[in-house]
C-alpha cells in the first residue's frame, strides 16, 4: 500500500524519502521514483508528511524513531486511531487512512479519521476519493472498500476466462471485460445498482439466463461471505 500511495504521489513533490526494515523496497522504490532512502528518524526530522505503513505488530517498535514527525498519516490495518495519538504524543496531527490500491493511479478510496491538517488533506485528496468515517468503523470499510478490488478483479478475470475458453481471444476478451467494468462503474455513480442491472436485463434474454446462472451458483451469498470472512479474520 505504501508502495501505491508513493506511486500515486510520484511528480507532485520536490521528493520524498524512504525506509524499511532491511527487504530492500524502499531503494527499489526511491530509484523507481527518483526518491530518496533514509533512517526513519531522518524521515521524522524531515519530512512535511510521515505515512506510517508497516505491519500493525510493529508500531511499538517503529514509532520511538518518529517521535520527531509533525504530521503521521497511519495505513496500519485495526489499529485505532487512540492507540495512534498514544504512540505519537508529540505529533501535531494524526491521522488514521485506509486506502485501497486504486490510489496508485489516482482513483482510489480512502477512508480517514482523526486530525488532518489543509495540506495533509489536499494530499490524500490527489489520491481519490476522501470519505471522513467515525474510527469505530474502519473493519466494515476495509472489508467493503480495502478488500473489495481483489474481489472485482476476481470477476474480471473470471469473465474474461470463461471467453477465452469459449473461443474468444484472451487478451482482446481482458480489455473488453476491463473497459465494460470502468463504463459501468461510471455507471454506478448515478445510477443504484439494481437499476442498472434491470437495464441490461431484457425479460428471458442472455444477461437473464446469466443471472439465473450466478444465482443458483450462488454469488450473492459468495460475496457477502467474503466481506464476512474479512470482518472476522480483522477482529481475531
Amino acid at each position: 500500500m505504501a508502495a501505491a500511495v508513493a506511486r500515486g504521489w510520484a511528480g507532485e513533490f520536490e521528493g520524498m524519502l524512504f525506509s524499511d526494515s532491511g527487504s530492500g523496497r524502499a531503494q527499489a522504490l526511491a530509484e523507481e521514483l527518483n526518491g530518496e532512502v533514509a533512517s526513519k528518524e531522518e524521515i521524522a526530522r524531515r519530512a512535511d508528511l510521515v505515512v506510517l505503513a508497516v505491519k500493525p505488530g510493529m508500531l511499538d517498535e517503529v514509532a520511538p524513531d518518529l517521535q520527531e514527525a509533525k504530521q503521521i498519516v497511519s495505513v496500519l490495518a485495526v489499529v485505532s486511531l487512540e492507540r495512534l495519538e498514544g504512540a505519537f504524543p508529540g505529533a501535531e496531527h494524526v491521522l488514521r487512512v485506509m486506502p485501497n490500491v486504486g490510489v496508485e493511479v489516482r482513483r482510489g478510496v480512502l477512508c480517514i479519521a482523526g486530525s488532518a491538517s489543509e495540506e495533509a488533506r489536499g494530499k490524500l485528496e490527489l489520491l481519490g476519493h476522501v470519505v471522513e468515517i467515525p474510527d469505530g468503523d474502519f473493519d466494515e470499510a476495509t472489508a467493503i472498500m480495502g478488500c473489495a478490488p481483489a474481489y472485482l478483479a476476481l470477476a474480471v478475470e473470471a469473465i474474461a476466462d470463461a471467453g477465452a475458453q469459449a473461443g474468444f481471444d484472451p487478451e482482446l476478451a481482458r480489455e473488453l471485460v476491463v473497459e465494460t467494468t470502468a463504463g459501468t462503474a461510471e455507471l454506478l455513480r448515478r445510477k443504484h445498482p439494481a437499476d442498472v442491472r434491470k437495464a441490461v436485463t431484457s425479460p428471458g434474454g442472455s444477461t437473464e439466463a446469466g443471472l439465473e446462472a450466478l444465482d443458483r451458483e450462488g454469488a450473492w451469498l459468495a460475496f457477502k461471505a467474503a466481506v464476512d470472512a474479512s470482518l472476522e479474520r480483522m477482529r481475531g
